[in-house]
């Protein structure tokens, strides 16, 4: 009687073992199969294969009663989200006194990060003591930002107006304003540069703005401090072109651009060679795209306008404020323009920005 117990038990047990080794191989098959098929669902990057202009039935829901013109809160950042669900919003738009805390930037040498110039960086924010936008700009419950590229196709769509319209117009490098105002527009919130793209003539400055530096090699950063203290700036600080001496900006009116975003753009979102963390052939995104992933995390809702190279037209304008043609464009060692229309064209698609030149 012991001993057939004893039989029932062991074959009761293997039974129940076989049933969970079955039931473990089934569950894994099925998980595998689900894992292959949400996989197909993404590129490499983790984009959305499939993108669609309509919006998210649970986004269409939520901005539903959003007459046309009202600013959307969260809307940039809820569909760029709902297309890349690694996309975390939280990015502090400009360096602050915690600069060092930001584990994100504080492994990487520029432009990936900061390593190697805390004491440049602590130089620096000691004079300007201001890390943030105005105050009015702050407390917006939404905030409808624009980044004004230079491209050709800016030119003749008399589109200044609206671009003022928005809280908040940025503007890269030296572009003009003056005498453009009825395509470009005469606001100006930030304007985005380096040592050798920044304006040279100090009469070409827009009365307001805030001076922001996208340090891209350490000597952006010494060359930023020579300008917050007014000393006089060396030429042959490892510079490719020459650089603008003076800016005329008080240091509470000079900005630090988050590194994160150069970061973030080439590797995160474009796919550029990751090179160890360094400048390479290649991996450097350009500033529109830089500015575009900053306004991402910081703004509600995001447009573009001057982007975008009609390669297919030799004849047009380059720029909107010169005669140079199309046709003068050559293979950038730093950028890959291919890539990067490739990752903005996937914004537009899926409306997480919007093109008012529809050149990108």
């Amino acid at each position: 009687m012991k001993m057939g117990l004893l039989v029932f038990m062991r074959n009761l047990l293997l039974a129940l073992c076989l049933f969970l080794v079955l039931g473990f191989l089934y569950y894994s098959a099925w998980k595998l199969h689900l894992l292959r098929w949400e996989d197909t669902k993404y590129d490499k990057l983790g984009f959305l294969l499939k993108l669609d202009s309509k919006l998210p039935p649970e986004l269409a829901s939520k901005y539903a009663n959003f007459s046309e013109g009202v600013c959307k809160p969260g809307y940039a950042s809820a569909l760029m989200t709902s297309i890349f669900p690694k996309f975390s919003k939280p990015a502090p738009m400009f360096l602050d006194d915690s600069f060092k805390k930001w584990a994100r930037i504080r492994d990487f040498v520029p432009p990936f990060g900061i390593k190697g110039q805390d004491n440049l960086i602590k130089a620096i924010l000691s004079a300007t003591k201001e890390y943030r936008l105005t105050p009015a700009l702050d407390s917006l419950s939404c905030r409808r930002c624009i980044i004004v590229g230079n491209g050709g196709v800016l030119a003749n769509k008399s589109l200044g107006l609206k671009i003022d319209d928005y809280d908040v117009v940025i503007r890269l490098n030296s572009a003009p304003v003056k005498g453009f105002e009825k395509d470009v527009g005469g606001k100006t919130t930030l304007r985005i540069t380096y040592p050798e793209g920044a304006i040279q003539k100090l009469e070409q400055y827009e009365k307001d703005s805030f001076f922001v530096l996208a340090g891209f090699k350490w000597q952006d950063f010494k060359w930023l401090k020579y300008i917050v203290y007014k000393e006089k700036v060396s030429a042959s600080d490892g510079f490719w072109k020459s650089v603008a001496t003076r800016v005329p900006r008080e240091p509470h009116e000079i900005r630090i651009l988050n590194p994160y975003f150069i970061q973030e753009a080439a590797f995160s979102f474009i796919g550029l060679p990751f090179n160890n963390g360094l400048m390479g052939r290649g991996n450097i995104p350009t500033l529109g795209s830089v500015a575009i992933t900053m306004a991402l995390h910081n703004c509600d809702e995001v447009a573009v306008a001057g982007f975008g190279y009609d390669m297919n037209s030799p004849n047009a304008p380059l720029h909107y404020y010169e005669s140079v043609r199309m046709s003068a464009i050559k293979e950038s060692w730093t950028h890959n323009i291919q890539r990067e229309t490739e990752f903005l064209r996937k914004l537009v698609k899926a409306r997480v920005i919007t093109d008012l030149t529809s050149g990108i």
